[in-house]
């Protein structure tokens, strides 16, 4: 039976295109039965030629000692299952092709890894960090199932109430940028998100608040003037005890991006590396979003009631 796949085969060529036509070496600089080696047991794989007993005799006479396979031969080479075996063993290819002891310029990396997720999305996969040696990044491959992904939206500019969207705009782009090249800094830029669009609503409603303010203080403001306490929900009203949960709840979350930031991204000037790896980034960006969403439509509610009025 074929294995299942999530990632097409048209996907699957797109990406073994990309790779031939810019002409990168997927073995990086190691000797391709060496990658190889790093994924399947080469001495178990049988020979498509008489003369040798496995797969590595294979490689060896025709990529080394006559070099009569094309460099793209292992994409459309049954026995390693890259157009047509499961979605474990394709991302595990590319996931390895990103290694730092195959591929140690960092600059490549970056764009392979931008180029691959770009591709990969279309069938909801991606790679992400999954540790790091010596300071490089290892990935591994995962399928994307988290809300927003890498590529956070919240259609700004459909919000009548956010005049100048640009503030809120820089912070998705920084979010989106450093999900995987620098978890640190979109864990930060996830923080300023929900302060920023704080001080935009205090701001727009005539309240005060001063630069030292932090996020829990701008919050507290912001939910005082929107009446988000748990008391605002009736008692009577259907399903109100949870509802007066998910508020107390959604106190906690702001309040702990900001702890999060602090511990993981880059605040107080770290001694040392951050330890934040891209889910971490991904935590912090999924709880602003939500928090980001539900005070603009709180707040659009309450204007287009009569409830709160707007400085002009």
């Amino acid at each position: 039976m074929a294995p299942q796949q999530g990632i097409t085969e048209v996907t699957r060529r797109r990406i073994f295109d990309t790779i031939t036509l810019e002409q990168v070496a997927w073995a990086g600089r190691l000797d391709e039965d060496d990658f190889l080696r790093r994924i399947y047991d080469l001495e178990a794989m049988v020979s498509y030629d008489t003369r040798f007993t496995n797969a590595r005799g294979d490689i060896v006479q025709h990529r080394f000692n006559n070099h009569d396979w094309d460099d793209d031969w292992v994409f459309t080479d049954d026995r390693f299952e890259l157009l047509n075996g499961s979605d474990s063993t394709f991302l595990r290819f590319l996931a390895e092709m990103l290694h730092p002891v195959v591929r140690p310029d960092s600059v490549q990396v970056d764009h392979l890894l931008e180029v691959f997720n770009a591709l990969l999305a279309a069938d909801g996969y991606e790679l992400v960090q999954d540790g790091a040696i010596s300071g490089l990044p290892v990935f591994k491959g995962v399928r994307n199932a988290s809300f927003h992904g890498d590529q956070p939206e919240l259609q700004l500019e459909s919000r009548p109430l956010l005049t100048d969207p640009r503030v809120l705009h820089e912070h998705l782009v920084r979010i989106r940028d450093g999900l995987q090249k620098d978890p640190a800094a979109a864990i930060a830029s996830s923080k300023e998100l929900v302060e920023s669009l704080c001080k935009v609503i205090l701001g727009r409603s005539g309240v005060e608040y001063t630069n030292s303010d932090e996020l829990p203080v701008l919050y507290r403001k912001v939910a005082e003037l929107l009446a988000l306490k748990a008391e605002s929900v009736p008692d009577s009203a259907k399903g109100s005890e949870s509802a007066q949960k998910i508020l107390r709840t959604l106190v906690t979350t702001v309040q702990t991006l900001g702890e999060l930031r602090n511990q993981l991204g880059l605040g107080h000037g770290r001694a040392a590396p951050s330890p934040a790896f891209t889910r971490h980034a991904r935590l912090a960006l999924n709880s602003a979003v939500a928090v980001t969403e539900f005070l603009l439509d709180t707040w659009e509610e309450r204007v287009d009631r009569g409830l709160l009025t707007l400085n002009e």
